[in-house]
């Protein structure tokens, strides 16, 4: 099993007393075989691209260089996260990107047309986003409308009311401290510590309990032990927060570090709708109709209010991504949510290892997908590459992790599972 399904796991024959299966004997091995490779494809991808890049520019992996790659991807990594639910129900929202741009124009003309305290105008953004989201998901359950046609006509109606809300000026820059300060400020250099070692202990609180209460109830361990996940997931945020702790430039003072508030609140939303979905009744309810809708409903759980909660969230999700972007960029303007946004959104997740046949993924899968196109997008910049070569080079990664999901899936098939 992936670590995104690790709460749904299928009750086998015990061995008697003194004997031991294949897959006890090499559960690596069958793994491979039937697989179950997990991120290890996305985690050898990264390490791949660092090393090109890096060998082609030395600037690649510099504090500064590798700060600014965190801050670039936090606006896309957000909205990729609300992807990775929408796709684990085994639907689509295309209509992400839109939505996007259209709640950061609420914020921004609520903010400097209006008035508004910044905070108000950000979480009016926000409202706006949910409201997008339940009024597709309502259609989509209750009119039995697919979810493709219901977000393709989003994705072109959200266009039409930015163009509609920002007027005849275009352009709104954005003024607000707290706006701006979303993505543009730093955590003290002890403050990075402290949170990434809360997290790190949180993980591994809530994996120890999971394991002992799995033990309780006689089930059999995760197929991927939560030490060696843990493991993985502390040494990357440990050693991003080490990264971002360096001064990035010597010659001001005061020195310029810290983890950006921007890749702060990605990592949070990150590790709070891991636990959502992984470790909460309403996650498995997601996973459950996702595998199969019909046998989620004979066990009695709703399947379309989760479906109309999973699109609130995502669209929730992708204002907040909007809103990060803006705040990076200190505008608002016609072509927000535009351009490559719903297509890097919806490949970080599925480069991250998310199923596009549902049931299958995870959180975190979006931070590491948006790693990958962020950084192909970061180093062709450094190397001068244009927009045609790094657009082709993405197509191609997200080629091959569908083309890895769709193996995985038949092997599945295959071994019955």
């Amino acid at each position: 099993m992936t670590t995104s399904s690790m709460d749904h796991v299928e009750l086998r024959e015990r061995p008697t007393p003194g004997s031991a299966s294949p897959k006890q004997r090499n559960r690596l091995r069958d793994r491979i075989q039937e697989g179950e490779i997990g991120t290890l494809p996305v985690l050898l991808g990264l390490v791949m691209i660092a090393a090109v890049f890096q060998l082609a520019n030395h600037h690649f992996l510099t504090p500064l260089n590798l700060t600014n790659l965190f801050t670039q991807i936090a606006g896309v990594g957000t909205i990729a996260v609300g992807v990775v639910l929408v796709l684990l129900l085994g639907e689509i929202d295309l209509s992400v990107g839109a939505a996007s741009g259209l709640c950061a124009a609420v914020m921004a003309v609520l903010s400097v047309k209006h008035g508004m305290p910044g905070w108000a105008a950000v979480m009016s953004g926000l409202a706006a986003g949910v409201l997008i989201g339940l009024l597709q998901g309502a259609w989509v359950t209750r009119l039995k409308v697919p979810s493709f046609v219901v977000t393709l006509a989003g994705y072109l109606g959200w266009q039409g009311a930015l163009l509609w809300i920002l007027g005849s000026t275009g352009t709104v820059n954005l003024v607000d401290p707290f706006i701006v300060n979303l993505v543009n400020s730093r955590l003290p250099v002890w403050a990075g510590w402290a949170v990434a070692g809360g997290a790190v202990a949180l993980m591994a609180g809530v994996g120890f309990r999971a394991r002992t209460r799995r033990a309780a109830a006689g089930l059999p361990p995760e197929s991927t032990p939560w030490v060696l996940l843990l493991s993985v997931r502390a040494l990357v945020l440990l050693g991003a927060v080490a990264v971002m702790s360096v001064n990035r430039n010597p010659r001001v003072d005061p020195p310029i570090a810290g983890v950006p508030t921007g890749v702060a609140i990605l990592v949070a939303l990150v590790m709070l709708l891991d636990f959502v979905t992984r470790r909460t009744r309403f996650g498995r309810h997601v996973f459950a109709v996702g595998g199969y809708a019909e046998a989620a409903r004979r066990a009695g759980i709703s399947v379309d209010g989760t479906r109309i909660v999973v699109f609130a969230l995502a669209s929730g999700l992708a204002a907040a991504g909007g809103i990060l972007a803006a705040s990076r960029l200190y505008a608002v303007n016609q072509s927000s949510g535009g351009g490559d946004i719903l297509l890097d959104a919806i490949a970080a997740a599925v480069i991250g290892g998310t199923s596009l046949f549902g049931g299958r993924g995870s959180t975190w899968s979006a931070l590491l997908g948006a790693l990958v196109i962020g950084a192909i997008t970061n180093g062709m910049d450094l190397l001068a590459f244009s927009s045609s070569v790094r657009f082709m080079v993405t197509g191609a990664v997200l080629l091959v992790a569908v083309t890895l999901d769709a193996y995985a899936r038949a092997r599945r098939e295959q071994f019955g599972r």
